[in-house]
């Protein structure tokens, strides 16, 4: 499904762009008739952000709920997952504001002067004092938090039903399987709403050519250049700091997960290169009690290219509305995007769900989204390859820190291990939301 829905999300842009051109022609002297136009072009658009909207709610709390439930009391809180977790906190800091940093340097969305569809409401700075937000994390409703999209109140309420349903034991086990079925459904509806896509990325496009022409094609590409330059430094960072830790042994690293890292670039997708993954950590010497911990694990909560690019297309969203956003507000939005981010890491385009609530919740005009999905493609193929970069240095690390790193076999002599049996064996360990769902659901 991943390589037709792209297809046809490449078809869909050629279209829109050959649509919107002509459209251009035709009435883009009348700027009324033009917006008319354009208006009923992105109604598609329109029609998938709404899809989106609908199951932002149950796709977190699902996810999120099921992968504490699975990660049980004695391994999540041992020694390892600690220095796991230590990890990958720090690291999802330093991809968002690094994200921050290059979204505000490069300023891709300055001058594009979009205008959004909806009532205005501009982000209100008044209401994001440090009290006023503590206090609107707390839910006091689930039904209301889930009604109105409130995603950080989701989260919450999510974090204490997977630690009560852990803590409850064998009890809560009917509840657990039904969390699992609920995670199975809300996938296979992520995967329907995202056939919708290249009717979006058709409608979006063919709106903003037939309002400003073929110029607005430049904004596209200089958005994925400036992206995959903020991907590199955040290569070159994750490098330096598993070369403190490992030295000589990081150059070799990088050797034995260049395949995994190719396979994610190619298929936009963390999921495909997990048994390759396993294989290549196991060659490295890494033993497999850690990987088949640390690895799942970090599929859901150590996202590098996916923390830096929630960041840079949040801001982007908002210089391309005419948004201005004091730096207080951004480093908010960073802070949120660090918990909104965690336990969906199974979700087609997980980024852009995301994204998109994290717009709803600074109220920023979440159809930006629309705007970004034609080249959505192309940056997911460079973020998914920094995450798995970024979970095999973790991995890495985080055994070197047990000294239980081994020797490393030689690259060239055929794994007597199948990947498919690491593969089982590292998911026995820590069964995350991700792992129970098969290809055909990923987008």
């Amino acid at each position: 499904m991943r390589n037709r829905l792209t297809v046809f999300i490449l078809i869909g842009m050629v279209l829109g762009v050959i649509t919107g051109f002509v459209a251009n022609l035709w009435v883009g002297g009348d700027e009324t008739l033009a917006k008319d136009v354009a208006g009923y072009f992105h109604l598609l658009a329109d029609i998938f952000l709404h899809l989106i909207k609908m199951i932002i709610a149950p796709l977190v709390f699902s996810t999120l709920v099921a992968g504490i439930a699975h990660m049980g009391d004695s391994a999540a809180l041992g020694r390892i997952g600690g220095r796991a977790l230590a990890w990958f906190i720090i690291a999802s800091l330093i991809s968002l504001t690094l994200g921050l940093i290059f979204v505000n340097f490069f300023a891709p969305g300055e001058g594009l002067n979009l205008v959004r569809s909806g009532a205005d409401a501009g982000v209100n700075t008044e209401a994001l004092n440090f009290r006023d937000f503590i206090l609107h994390v707390f839910p006091t409703s689930m039904i209301g938090a889930m009604a109105d999209n409130q995603i950080l109140q989701i989260v919450v309420f999510s974090l204490f039903v997977g630690v009560a349903l852990t803590a409850i034991g064998d009890k809560g086990k009917p509840i657990v399987t039904m969390i699992e079925a609920m995670v199975e459904l809300m996938l296979q509806v992520t995967g329907y709403v995202m056939r919708v896509a290249p009717f979006a990325v058709f409608g979006a496009l063919a709106s903003s050519v037939t309002v400003q022409g073929l110029g607005v094609l430049k904004t596209y590409g200089e958005l994925v250049g400036e992206f995959y330059i903020a991907l590199f430094c955040l290569w070159l960072l994750l490098f330096g700091a598993g070369s403190i830790f490992l030295g000589k042994r990081m150059f070799k690293l990088i050797r034995y997960v260049r395949e995994p890292i190719l396979i994610a670039f190619s298929t936009a997708s963390s999921e495909a290169a997990y048994p390759k993954m396993l294989e290549q950590l196991d060659r490295f010497g890494i033993p497999r009690r850690i990987y088949s911990f640390v690895l799942p694990l970090g599929y859901s909560f150590n996202l590098d290219g996916s923390m830096m690019y929630s960041t840079f297309a949040t801001i982007f969203i908002a210089q391309a509305y005419g948004i201005d956003l004091p730096i207080a507000t951004q480093i908010t939005i960073l802070l949120v995007l660090m918990v909104t981010s965690k336990g969906i890491a199974a979700v087609p385009r997980a980024s852009l769900v995301v994204v998109a609530a994290t717009l709803g919740q600074f109220d920023l005009p979440v159809e930006g989204i629309a705007f970004i999905l034609a080249v959505d493609h192309f940056m997911d193929m460079g973020r998914t390859a920094t995450n798995v970069l970024g979970n095999a240095i973790a991995t890495s690390v985080i055994t070197k820190w047990e000294g239980m790193l081994e020797v490393e076999e030689p690259i060239d002599v055929p794994h007597p291990k199948a990947p498919a049996h690491g593969a089982a064996h590292g998911r026995a360990g820590l069964e995350l939301a991700s792992d129970m769902v098969d290809d055909r659901h990923k987008e």
